[in-house]
């Protein structure tokens, strides 16, 4: 039977003995029972207290390509796919996703073991990682705890498996920087999480930098910038394999795309030919001029053929309110955990 149908009632009880688990985690390594890995270089986590998307790689991307802009030789380090750090798993969607953004500027590690994939890049002169869906990875020291909580859902409902938090919410206290999603302005989402921690809140939401056409043949990224009629005038059926689809949906609206129907599927699904054909058929059923994903299925859509009916994908950006703010903070903790940690060792 699919978790997913059983109801959350029944589930409940089992949300018992996981939240003990992760609460004696926490205090083993925050005792010192369990050591933290620790790297010479500066780490920045970016996480959160849900499974699901709050927005983690367009902040890991937001930061390293600052990083990047200030001549710092920055990383970021990602689990990958279920921790794959095979060849499979290090062109993971999110991986060729970072590395095509990011270009030479910045490295991707790929791996369930980030200690060793950060000493590997340590030792070609990185000096500054960004962990991408740190906050659990506890196994890894860092210099500044970014949580992210998504303002359409905050905490997920209940603890796993009965609901998408991952650990209890007192544990917002590890964060040194609380950054609200999706939203420019929430005061309910602010006022749960002053319960928990007095870390500074800031905001974030994605904007649509463009709308790309994918290839006609063998489906691919591409450089080619939809005309903005294509955006106003046309309908679109919306399709995507991501961690919160919901949140694409909304962003669309958002963004005033029509959209004449959707489709979901699940996280870091591999298309194959069989699923375009059933998109087209039902994009036509729905009276949809064009299909439109995000810019991580493209990635995962390699070998598709693209004919049947012409498919764009977004291309987002991070917009951080206060971001002279934002940034000094997190230079200013960094800077700080290091020299208390220079003076502790002296």
């Amino acid at each position: 039977m699919n978790p997913e149908n059983i109801p959350n009632w029944l589930l409940w009880p089992l949300t018992l003995p996981y939240g003990a688990a992760t609460r004696l985690r926490v205090w083993l390594y925050r005792t010192g029972i369990l050591r933290q890995k620790r790297m010479s270089s500066t780490v920045i986590s970016v996480g959160n207290l849900t499974v699901g998307g709050t927005g983690k790689t367009p902040m890991a991307l937001w930061i390293a390509e600052r990083l990047a802009a200030e001549n710092k030789r920055a990383a970021i380090l990602m689990r990958g796919y279920k921790g794959d750090s095979s060849a499979a798993g290090a062109d993971s969607d999110e991986a060729q996703l970072l590395r095509a953004r990011l270009g030479d500027r910045a490295e991707v590690g790929v791996g369930a073991d980030r200690f060793a994939r950060g000493r590997e890049l340590q030792k070609r002169g990185i000096d500054w990682f960004v962990l991408d869906d740190g906050f659990q990875h506890l196994q890894l020291a860092r210099d500044v705890d970014i949580v992210l909580i998504d303002a359409m859902d905050p905490f997920g409902g209940r603890l796993l498996p009965a609901g998408r938090r991952r650990e209890a919410k007192s544990e917002l206290r590890r964060g040194d920087a609380i950054v609200i999603t999706r939203s420019a302005h929430a005061p309910a989402a602010e006022a749960a999480i002053r319960r928990y921690s007095n870390a500074p809140i800031f905001y974030a939401r994605t904007e649509l930098a463009s709308i790309r056409k994918l290839s006609a043949g063998q489906s691919q990224a591409s450089d080619e910038i939809a005309e903005a009629a294509d955006l106003r005038t046309r309908k679109f059926f919306a399709f995507c394999g991501v961690g919160n689809p919901a949140a694409f949906l909304a962003d669309l609206d958002r963004w005033k795309v029509q959209i004449a129907g959707h489709k979901f599927f699940r996280d870091h699904h591999k298309y194959e030919q069989t699923d375009m054909d059933a998109l087209v058929k039902e994009a036509r059923a729905a009276g949809a001029e064009a299909l439109v994903c995000t810019e991580k299925d493209a990635f995962n859509l390699a070998g598709v053929s693209m004919c049947a009916m012409e498919a764009f994908y977004c291309v987002i950006s991070l917009c951080v309110d206060r971001e002279d703010d934002f940034r000094r903070l997190l230079m200013a903790t960094a800077n700080r955990k290091k020299e208390e940690r220079r003076k502790d060792s002296a």
